[in-house]
């Protein structure tokens, strides 16, 4: 009865404020318990050494509650050895930096960009990302030489140690992951709903479960702050994927929608589409864990009988029109399903980068493929590595910008935390570290969050040692107990109960090594409150706005970029040109910072304001174009070019114009305000492909070139309009002011 008297605010706040059972958490929870004190009573009861118990305790507590690797057994043995790794340098660097305050201060800067920024490389390594940052923060606000280096480091890879060995014993059965199940979902879905249409037998209820799918897929894909997890191969093969699925699912419910009859297309043409439907259900096995493969060289030449087949169109012009129209989606789902099949066999480890790089060659580019080919193609594309560091080494990457900003709040906090003299410095930088975020806003709401957190494990911590005073028998068995409650809060309480199971972990623990009191825990709000000071002070001055600045200068490069990528591809599809298109790389890596963009912008607190909607459909424009691009790209190369008869590639450079200005004017939307208001934006008017797109008094040919650029550009034309609006409203967000 009470409940049904609550107000919604306050049913809200106490959702908020509840906390929610978890298998995984509460397995990381006993492991800690159960590692965390026997690694303090041995290091400081037995071997009686402190610094190294310092090391071991906060390594291991970042090693089992900071960190949560994903993957197979292998896979988490092989992240927590780069931890130790890792660790092991930037604690070193830690202690050798401590000294001047001059010198911690600018060392750490180029120290914790580096540990932000390699966060980009994959899901593991930016679960590491805190722990690593924990194992330098403890040196170099410390006292300590480089005398003590040898205990730091023994703790430290005492605590790995015995860490993974927990993690690996006490770890729950691998969960599917979410994004692949999805993703495969999606295929079966998309090879229903093509089959019925090619055997006429589609119904009602296929269309709304492949737009159930396909939504769901996104909400999947977008749900993670990494891409898609990361930047690792098997990671951008999966974000690749998921793109490439979005695209098919667009191009089969054109097909299903009655736009299409394919019981009357061309043999060619259906049994390229029937390759399509195979392909995508050997995907969905695929992704499932089953050892299936794609017979990509069946589906080329597939392709090129439809593309003979199309050469020979006869009849009127409207019987013609319509088998172009069958022809153009069956190349386009044959481009996409081949290419989604490669990057499948890539983000499921079954392939290799040198195998892509192949499949690209072949696809894309046209060329024979074998020994020779191979290794040059491998010689032409560089190394995963390398294109990362190229793509994010730009402030239009969140994570060069996120990088740069965490890396001069932790030096500021290490300034501050030196000149100032605190007791426990170390304090001060852990409360900049636990509160940092990419805007001012969200920012002060966390820094507040964690102040009341950190006050309220002050109160009880204190209370607990005015009711059993600094006995050392009663603490020591109380301590697993904060160990257990601190490390179930993460993630299944809310940040202000994890601060408060922190702090009170931190009082025992420190009232063990050095009994003091209540003190400490006055202490560490005094510290913590200095550190949430300094992460404010800098979000404010460095990056009020957060990801979304970034986000909408990202969308305007990938409309520009695709914009030109678009006309070169256009002018190879028609001849006009000798080489192939070569912005593909430029429009790739716009594609890769929106991605990255998206996933930190929907994860940040208090940035919300765009409708998901809104930003999927931007986001969706962009992969649309560039993906089209891709698709125009393909076509097979000519041995002869064409003359521009009748006028016909006057007239389709027109379209590719017009589409260019649309680009032009939505990039100009979506970026960064400039004093004047950017210009109206309507969508564009259908084309067609009718007579300007046919040479005049030739009924009995038509040129296969024309039409396949012509449908892809009409294609274009014919979802403008479902990016007007979102631009639009993305253009008047950006130019309110941060703090509204």
């Amino acid at each position: 009865t009470e409940l049904g008297h609550m107000s919604a605010g306050s049913w809200a706040w106490a959702r908020a404020m509840r906390v929610t059972w978890s298998v995984p958490a509460a397995l990381r929870a006993v492991r800690a318990t159960v590692v965390i004190p026997c690694l303090f009573a041995l290091t400081f009861k037995v071997i009686g050494d402190a610094q190294m118990t310092l090391f071991a305790v906060f390594g291991s507590f970042g090693a089992l509650v900071i960190t949560s690797f994903g993957g197979t057994r292998r896979d988490k043995a092989l992240a927590h050895l780069g931890l130790a790794v890792a660790g092991s340098v930037t604690l070193t660097l830690g202690t050798v930096l401590s000294s001047p305050a001059w010198l911690a201060a600018v060392g750490t800067i180029p120290v914790a960009f580096a540990v932000y920024a390699a966060g980009s490389v994959g899901p593991n390594a930016a679960s590491a990302v805190n722990a690593c940052l924990l194992a330098y923060v403890l040196p170099i606000a410390s006292v300590g030489s480089a005398a003590t280096l040898p205990s730091r480091l023994a703790g430290w890879w005492l605590a790995q140690a015995v860490s993974t060995a927990a993690v690996l014993l006490l770890a729950p059965r691998p969960a599917s992951d979410r994004l692949l199940a999805q993703a495969a979902a999606t295929a079966v879905a998309l090879a229903d709903e093509l089959d019925a249409a090619l055997h006429g037998a589609t119904t009602s209820a296929g269309p709304e479960q492949l737009a159930a799918a396909r939504r769901d897929l996104m909400n999947a894909f977008v749900g993670t702050p990494y891409r898609p997890t990361g930047r690792a191969v098997p990671d951008q093969g999966l974000a690749n994927l998921v793109h490439l699925l979005d695209w098919c699912a667009g191009l089969v419910s054109e097909v299903s929608d009655g736009h299409l009859d394919l019981l009357d297309a061309a043999q060619p043409d259906r049994e390229l589409l029937a390759l399509s439907v195979q392909a995508l259900r050997q995907i969905a096995a695929r992704l499932s864990g089953e050892r299936a493969s794609v017979d990509l060289e069946r589906i080329l030449q597939a392709r090129l009988r439809s593309t003979a087949h199309l050469q020979q169109l006869s009849g009127s012009q409207d019987t013609a029109l319509r088998a172009a129209d069958n022809a153009f989606h069956a190349q386009a789902l044959g481009v996409a399903t081949a290419a989604a099949a490669a990057e499948a066999m890539v983000a499921t480890g079954a392939e290799s980068p040198g195998f892509l790089a192949v499949v690209r060659q072949r696809w894309l580019a046209g060329l024979p493929t074998g020994a020779s080919s191979r290794e040059s193609s491998r010689q032409r594309n560089p190394d995963r590595p390398a294109s990362a560091i190229a793509t994010d080494a730009s402030l239009r990457s969140v994570w060069f910008v996120n990088s740069l900003r965490g890396a001069i709040a932790i030096a500021a906090a290490v300034a501050v935390a030196k000149v100032t003299g605190v007791q426990h410095a170390f304090w001060v930088v852990l409360g900049t570290l636990s509160v940092l975020r990419s805007s001012a806003t969200a920012t002060g709401a966390t820094a507040m969050r964690a102040l009341a957190g950190t006050v309220v494990g002050f109160v009880i911590g204190g209370a607990l040692l005015v009711a059993i005073g600094t006995n050392p028998t009663a603490l020591w068995v109380i301590y697993p107990f904060a160990v257990l409650v601190a490390a179930y809060t993460p993630g299944t309480a809310p940040f202000a109960f994890g601060q408060a199971a922190f702090t009170i972990l931190v009082v025992i623990l420190f009232n063990l090594l050095a009994p003091a009191g209540w003190k400490v825990g006055l202490l560490r709000v005094e510290d913590v409150a200095i550190g949430c000071a300094v992460s404010l002070v800098v979000g404010f001055l460095f990056w009020p706005r957060g990801v979304s600045a970034v986000l909408g200068d990202d969308l305007a490069d990938a409309f520009l970029a695709g914009s030109d990528y678009l006309g070169d591809a256009a002018d190879w599809a028609l001849g006009d040109r000798d080489d192939r298109p070569g912005l593909a790389v430029t429009a790739i890596a716009t594609g890769v910072r929106v991605d990255d963009a998206v996933r930190a912008y929907l994860t940040e607190q208090g940035s919300k304001r765009l409708a998901k909607k809104d930003l999927w459909a931007l986001v969706m424009g962009s992969m649309q174009l560039r993906l089209t691009a891709h698709s125009m790209a393909s076509l097979p190369t000519r041995t002869e070019p064409h003359a521009d008869d009748s006028g016909l590639h006057t007239a389709l450079r027109r379209q590719v114009a017009g589409l260019a200005q649309f680009y032009d004017r939505l990039a100009a939307q979506v970026a960064r305000p400039s004093r004047a208001a950017p210009d109206p934006l309507s969508p564009l008017p259908p084309s067609g492909i009718g007579a300007a797109h046919v040479p005049c008094g030739r009924p009995a040919a038509y040129r296969p070139d024309a039409l396949w650029v012509g449908l892809h550009l009409d294609h274009l034309e014919a979802h403008t309009a479902d990016v007007t609006g979102p631009a639009e409203r993305l253009a008047q967000l950006r130019r309110r002011p941060w703090w509204r």
